[in-house]
């Protein structure tokens, strides 16, 4: 597909109205088609016909994007969806009790679009800890990729109505603060904020 032209003039000023649909282009690219949010913006860029050195929003510009996405037309859908998700996290936030889960990521701050996965964060002794858990209890899991090396090991769950992230770290870490790649700090719950979260959902 060509690109869109746009007038020469509009890629120099770089305006932030061009800025704007950027991140709404990009946040429907996420929502509908899961894009991860790096990915998103570059196949914006190149479908507004925009050079390739357009200074790109941030993950938090982007991520109002996506709300704003949602609210405007997958309401209903996206409550349900997030419904489905936090009953879901909660299930499996009761049977990893003993590591200690917290939940995170786009089905915490309410920006999980339908193909997200559940993120929980994990404090075990021992990531082998965890591992041999899932083992006894018969469900399957497969390793990923730790996106830093703060994390000892990424557990997969790809049960359908389970699609999880098991995020392993160290005890230690269980005090500190996590950013994301915007530099806001990453906002995290236990089993009790989560539950109360689906409780005004229901309520």
């Amino acid at each position: 597909m060509p690109r869109r032209s746009r007038p020469t003039s509009i890629q120099n000023h770089r305006s932030p109205a061009l800025r704007s649909e950027l991140a709404q282009v990009a946040a429907r690219l996420i929502a509908e088609d899961g894009m991860e949010y790096g990915a998103a913006k570059k196949k914006a860029v190149r479908q507004l016909g925009l050079p390739e050195n357009f200074p790109l929003p941030g993950n938090a510009e982007i991520q109002d994007a996506v709300r704003d996405y949602h609210a405007i037309y997958q309401e209903e859908e996206q409550a349900e969806r997030l419904a489905g998700f936090r009953s879901v996290a909660v299930d499996l936030m009761h049977l990893l009790d003993p590591f200690t889960p917290y939940l995170t990521g786009s089905v915490l701050d309410g920006t999980a679009t339908r193909h997200s996965r559940i993120d929980l964060l994990l404090f075990p002794d021992s990531a082998k800890d965890v591992e041999i858990f899932l083992l006894d209890r018969g469900i399957n899991f497969h390793h990923g990729t730790p996106k830093t090396d703060r994390v000892e090991a990424v557990l997969m769950l790809d049960n359908e109505e389970t699609p999880a992230n098991l995020i392993v770290l160290p005890p230690r870490e269980e005090r500190m603060q996590f950013k994301g790649a915007d530099g806001r700090t990453r906002a995290r719950a236990r089993v009790e904020a989560v539950e109360a979260l689906l409780r005004g959902e229901n309520g």
